[in-house]
């Protein structure tokens, strides 16, 4: 997506495209697998041979029959590995294209997801995007055997039996008219499913990332409860999905069984002489009967392929509706590439022109000179946020223009100007590293210093390994005043020449608020332009001046 926020094409919105990786082994897979079915009715009438010439009185050659009829069950199960093989390599072509779409939009994301918290992408990056592999490698094959193997089967039967031809023709259309009914319901069980499975996944990330709030509450109980509730309903919906697969089976296995059961009626009073129908005018050989006996249940095996494959095909259906969702949801990226570059050259000034929140808000024009200190003020939705994520460079603007060291800011100046900017956000995030690399962010500067401007030094010696510690995502081992004066370090770090600070002491204790606000001044007082979005009063008294946007507004 672009920095206006339009979309752009994505592989996963797309299900031909979603699937095109590995298309040609998903094609020779599907090809080996029905030329390994095709195999049957040869190794068939090998049988048919030999036996029926038992019946007969006659002498058929033993040891002919027994190397024709293993040697072609030898090629039909090499048929049958090269063709799983091919699959296998095609669902992982298709499954490591999609969760690399996944993740790349992910790393590139300037804002939060539409469709959910990081749990439910998680798990759509993970074991729901799993479930399109037994899809490519059982369901593909199977639709395919079915599409040619049953009318093979079906115009042998015919030859030499239209009687059988006939059970066939009649057992063989119900038994794709229920699936497709048996499917809807699947299909909407397997969704419902997915959806809960997401749900669930939000629901125990939140959870752990309050872990701390919730044993100072003595919530324990109370979460452990909601957690149980959740899951239970989870498995109820997994039980559902399950009892449609095992009807659809069972109904399934009932057709075929009195399909086969008419066949082989058929042929055994035709070989006793009770019925005279069925063959063409000419009686029913033996070799012809023990033909139609093997070919029967042969008849009936893709559609129990198909039908087993089938709940495959619809929780992958239910994942591709998904990552169709997905893919429209309009993602801002972060402009540039993320990378470290050289500072851009120029003064410290940020300027807004003719700017708007995503919501549409017309923010007012805003101009801000080289080591000015400024607080922006308003109620929450006034675009405080938005100002500051614009001024960081972390989203371009839709309309209007962000200036900055004297030049508007587009997405080749983004990493340049970011060299120069410290981001406090409101809400601490780290990365899975030690704390020294959340503090440098691979660059090079004063981390003393820094530990000290943010008053953080002590608590970071109380940490099991200091410097060296992993913290959680949002600071586990730190408490809220602790994680927040970590950030402010990292801002600091560096010696940025501009600092951009959302809502620095909110939820902080006096102490605490004091010391982030003696931080941020102690940078200011060095030359840094300081840009503060506070809903405190005593906080934005201490700036050189206050911008109210709801006022403007």
């Amino acid at each position: 997506m672009d920095h206006a926020g339009k979309p752009i094409p994505n592989a996963l919105a797309n299900r031909a495209v979603l699937l095109s990786p590995g298309v040609r082994l998903q094609r020779r897979a599907a090809g080996l697998s029905v030329l390994a079915g095709a195999l049957w009715p040869i190794q068939a009438a090998v049988v048919a041979w030999a036996l029926g010439g038992l019946l007969a009185g006659t002498t058929p050659s033993g040891l002919t029959a027994v190397l024709g009829f293993g040697g072609l069950g030898v090629l039909r199960a090499a048929l049958g590995y090269m063709a799983e093989a091919q699959a296998q390599a095609a669902a992982e072509a298709v499954i490591a294209k999609a969760r690399d779409a996944l993740v790349t939009t992910e790393s590139r994301r300037a804002t939060e997801s539409g469709v959910g918290g990081a749990g439910s992408i998680a798990a759509l990056a993970g074991e729901k995007l799993d479930v399109l592999g037994p899809f490519v490698t059982r369901y593909a094959p199977a639709r395919a055997r079915v599409m040619v193997l049953p009318l093979l089967i079906l115009v042998l039967a015919f030859w030499q039996s239209w009687a059988v031809g006939i059970v066939l023709l009649i057992s063989g259309p119900l038994i794709p008219v229920f699936m497709a009914l048996v499917g809807m319901a699947a299909k909407e069980a397997s969704a419902r499913q997915m959806a809960e499975i997401g749900t669930l996944n939000d629901f125990l990330v939140e959870r752990l990332s309050a872990l701390v709030d919730i044993r100072l509450l003595g919530a324990g109980p109370k979460v452990v409860q909601s957690f149980a509730t959740q899951a239970g309903d989870l498995r109820q919906r997994t039980m559902a999905v399950l009892a449609v697969a095992f009807l659809s089976s069972t109904v399934l296995e009932l057709f075929a069984a009195i399909g086969v059961a008419m066949v082989a009626v058929y042929v055994g009073f035709s070989l006793l002489g009770e019925l005279h129908f069925g063959a063409w005018g000419r009686a029913i050989t033996p070799q012809a009967g023990v033909f139609l006996l093997l070919l029967a249940p042969e008849f009936y095996q893709p559609l129990r392929d198909l039908s087993a494959a089938w709940h495959d095909k619809a929780a992958a259906d239910a994942v591709m509706d998904e990552l169709a969702a997905y893919a429209q949801d309009p993602v801002v990226a972060l402009p540039g590439r993320g990378a470290l570059a050289a500072r851009l050259a120029g003064p410290a000034t940020v300027a807004l022109r003719g700017c708007f929140t995503p919501a549409g808000v017309r923010l007012p024009d805003i101009t801000i000179a080289a080591g000015e200190k400024v607080a922006l003020i308003g109620p929450s939705g006034a675009g405080k946020t938005s100002v500051l994520r614009l001024m960081a460079g972390l989203e371009l603007p839709q309309q209007g223009a962000v200036v900055v060291a004297g030049q508007a800011l587009a997405a080749n100046l983004a990493d340049a100007w970011r060299a120069r900017v410290g981001w406090m956000p409101q809400a601490p995030h780290f990365m899975n590293s030690s704390l020294r690399e959340n503090l440098s962010l691979g660059r090079v500067g004063d981390l003393e210093g820094a530990l000290k401007t943010a008053a953080v030094g002590a608590a970071v010696q109380a940490l099991p390994q200091r410097l060296a510690t992993r913290l959680g995502e949002t600071g586990g081992g730190l408490s809220g005043g602790e994680a927040r004066r970590v950030t402010l370090a990292r801002a600091v770090f560096g010696a940025p020449d501009v600092i951009l600070a959302d809502e620095p002491t909110a939820d902080l204790d006096a102490d605490t608020a004091r010391l982030v606000t003696e931080g941020l001044l102690a940078q200011a007082a060095k030359g840094a332009t300081l840009v503060i979005a506070t809903h405190d009063a005593g906080l934005a008294a201490q700036m050189d001046r206050i911008i109210d946007l709801g006022a403007i507004q």
